[in-house]
C-alpha cells in the first residue's frame, strides 16, 4: 500500500496547511455561526463530541474522509468484525468486538462463529459472581468473601482497575475490589495489610500464567494466605484464574473449574470485555458488566454502519492524522473532568501508545512519517493547578481532549456546576485566549498606572488559538463508559490502518524483559559484574555496595 504521506489527497492537505493555520479559531466562529452544529457529532441520546475548536475546515474534513477511503479503511472496518489477521506478526486475529456482541450475532473466524463461545464463558462468569455475591462461595474460615484482589499487569490490570473505579457509585454490593500490578512489593504489601485472609479472594489474570510481575505477586499472595490457613487445600477457595494455561493454573493450586478463559484473538489492552473483566463484574454486578458491553457494542455498530463524515471514531482518528502528520502536533492531552475517571488517561496511554508506537509498517519497512502520539493527562480541576500553564501560554501546542458529564452520581450539585464551568472555561480560554488590548483594558480598570500596565501586559496575554475537543455525556453510566472506551479503541484502530502499522502487537516490550531476566541473576549474587555496559556494571556495583 502507498504510504499515507505519498497519497495525492495527503499532499493536497499539506498544501492547505498554511492557509488553514492563517485562520484563527476566533475568526472561524465569527465567520461561520453554524460551525458548532457542523462539527459537533451525536452518539445516540447520551454523548456529544465537539470538534469545532480544532484547526480544520469542511474542506479539510472532506479531504481526510476521501483519504481514508483511499487507504481502504472501509474494508478494514468490515474485517474488524469478522475473519481478519490484523496481528499478522503473531499470526492472530483481532476480534475483541465479538466479546460484546449479543447472543445470536455472528463473528466468523476460520469458518466458525465465535460468539457462542463468548456467551458460554459469560454464563460461567455470571454463575461465579452469583456464588460470591450470595455468600455461597466461602473462604477457609467459612465466611463470605468481602474483598477481591486482582493480580495482573498491563491490560490485565489497567482496564479492569479503571472501569471498577469509574463505576464506584454502582458498587452497592458488600464487596471491595483491589488491584495489584507493580513488581514493587510496596503495592502488594499495602493492599494485604488491610485484608482478612479468611474473606479475601484473589483473581490471578495472566494469559500465559507466566508473566513475571503477575506471578511474583501471585506467589507472594499465596504465601500470605498459607501463613494464615496452613493448608494447601485452601488455595482453591481463595484463588481463581483468568488464563489459557490450564497446566500452570492447576499446578498453582487453582481448581480448573475456577479458571476462566479467553482466546488468543483477544489482545491484552482490548481484553476488559472478556473474562479479564471478572473483577468488574464482581465489583458492580454482572448485569452492569453487561450494560458496559452493550455500550461498547453500540459504538461498534456506530463505527460499522455510519458514513465517515458522521462517524465519531473515524473523525477523531482523521483529526489526529491532520494534527500529527500535517500540523506537526505530536502530543495529545486527555483531561476527564470526573474524579471517577482518574485512571482513564493511564488506560489511554497503554491503548494508544502500545498500539501505535510503531516504527515499522505492515510490509516490514520503516515508517516514513510520525505515528503514535504521546498521550498523557490528569483529571480536572487538578491539572489546572499543575500543568495547564503550559497549555495556555507555553511554546508547545498540545491538542486537548476534555471529557465531562452533565450529571453526577454524587449529591453535590454545586460541585458539579463548578466542575463543568471549569471544563468549559478551559476549552474556551484555549481557543480564544485574551488579547493585549483586553489585558490592558482590564489592568486600567483595576487602577494600574500606565507604566505598570506596560510592564505586566505581556505576561498576562493568552494567545489562544489552541485546539481542543470536548466529549460530553449525560452521566457516567456503565453503558456510556463502554461506549467511551470503545470509541477510543476504534480511534486507535483507524489511526493504525491509516499509518499502515500493526496496532495489535507489542514487540517493543520484549527486549527489556529479557535483559531484566539476566540482571535478576546478577543481582542475586554479591560478586562483581562485568558482563554489561559500563553504566549498568557501575550501577550494579553501587546497588550491591548499598545492599
Amino acid at each position: 500500500m502507498t504510504s499515507l504521506i505519498r497519497q495525492p489527497r495527503f499532499m493536497a492537505l499539506q498544501e492547505l496547511k498554511q492557509q488553514e493555520q492563517a485562520i484563527s479559531l476566533a475568526q472561524r466562529f465569527d465567520e461561520d455561526p453554524a460551525r458548532f452544529s457542523r462539527f459537533c457529532f451525536a452518539f445516540g441520546e447520551h454523548m456529544r463530541v465537539d470538534l469545532s475548536r480544532q484547526h480544520w475546515s469542511s474542506e479539510v474534513q472532506a479531504l481526510l474522509c476521501e483519504l481514508a477511503r483511499d487507504m481502504k479503511l472501509e474494508s478494514a472496518i468490515a474485517a474488524l468484525f469478522g475473519d481478519n489477521l490484523f496481528n499478522h506478526t503473531e499470526g492472530r486475529a483481532a476480534l475483541h468486538t465479538a466479546l460484546r456482541m449479543p447472543e445470536g450475532a455472528s463473528a466468523i473466524l476460520d469458518g466458525e462463529n465465535v460468539v457462542p463461545q463468548v456467551h458460554a464463558e459469560q454464563a460461567r462468569l455470571r454463575a461465579f459472581c452469583e456464588r460470591v455475591h450470595t455468600g455461597e462461595w466461602r473462604g477457609f474460615g467459612d465466611q463470605p468473601i468481602t474483598d477481591v484482589v486482582n493480580i495482573g499487569i498491563g491490560g490485565s490490570d489497567l482496564g479492569p482497575a479503571m472501569v471498577t473505579e469509574a463505576l464506584a457509585p454502582y458498587q452497592g454490593l458488600a464487596l471491595r475490589a483491589h488491584f495489584v500490578s507493580n513488581m514493587d512489593g510496596a503495592q502488594l504489601g499495602s493492599v494485604l495489610a488491610d485484608l482478612d485472609p479468611t474473606t479475601t479472594l484473589f483473581v490471578i489474570s495472566s494469559k500465559t500464567f507466566t508473566t513475571d510481575e503477575t506471578m511474583t505477586n501471585a506467589r507472594a499472595a499465596r504465601a500470605w494466605l498459607l501463613s494464615a490457613c496452613g493448608c494447601e487445600a485452601h488455595i482453591a477457595r481463595h484463588f481463581v484464574a483468568v488464563s489459557t494455561n490450564t497446566e500452570a493454573v492447576t499446578a498453582f493450586g487453582i481448581d480448573e473449574a475456577n479458571m476462566f478463559r479467553f482466546w488468543d484473538w483477544v489482545g491484552g489492552r482490548f481484553s476488559l470485555w472478556s473474562a479479564i473483566g471478572l473483577p468488574i463484574a464482581l465489583a458492580v454486578g454482572f448485569e452492569r458488566f453487561q450494560q458496559l458491553l452493550a455500550g461498547a457494542h453500540a459504538m461498534d455498530e456506530h463505527l460499522r454502519t455510519t458514513p465517515f463524515e458522521h462517524n465519531i471514531p473515524v473523525q477523531l482518528a482523521l483529526l489526529s492524522i491532520w494534527n500529527i502528520n500535517v500540523l506537526g502536533l505530536q502530543s495529545e492531552g486527555v483531561f476527564p473532568y470526573s474524579q471517577q475517571l482518574k485512571r482513564f488517561p493511564a488506560f489511554l496511554q497503554q491503548l494508544n501508545m502500545e498500539s501505535n508506537g510503531k516504527g515499522v509498517t505492515n510490509a516490514g519497512s520503516p515508517v516514513d512519517h510520525a505515528s503514535g502520539p504521546v498521550v498523557w493527562g490528569e483529571v480536572g480541576t487538578n491539572g489546572q493547578h499543575a500543568f495547564f500553564q503550559l497549555l495556555h501560554q507555553g511554546s508547545v501546542v498540545v491538542p486537548a481532549e476534555f471529557i465531562g458529564f452533565a450529571r453526577s452520581a454524587y449529591p453535590y450539585p454545586e460541585h458539579q456546576r463548578k466542575l463543568l464551568a471549569n471544563m468549559l472555561a478551559q476549552a474556551q480560554a484555549m481557543a480564544f485566549g485574551k488579547s493585549r488590548e483586553q489585558v490592558e483594558a482590564e489592568l486600567a480598570v483595576e487602577g494600574h498606572s500606565a507604566e505598570a500596565i506596560a510592564h505586566l501586559a505581556p505576561y498576562k496575554v493568552m494567545p489562544g488559538n489552541r485546539p481542543s475537543t470536548v466529549i460530553l455525556c449525560d452521566e457516567l453510566t456503565p453503558y456510556n463508559l463502554g461506549a467511551l472506551i470503545a470509541m477510543y479503541e476504534h480511534k486507535t484502530f483507524v489511526q493504525g490502518v491509516l499509518w499502515n502499522i500493526n496496532s495489535f502487537d507489542q514487540w517493543g516490550v520484549e527486549l527489556g524483559k529479557k535483559l531484566a531476566a539476566r540482571l535478576i541473576t546478577d543481582l542475586s549474587s554479591d560478586e562483581v559484574t562485568t558482563t554489561h555496559d559500563g553504566a549498568t556494571n557501575g550501577l550494579l556495583a553501587q546497588i550491591k555496595a548499598w545492599r
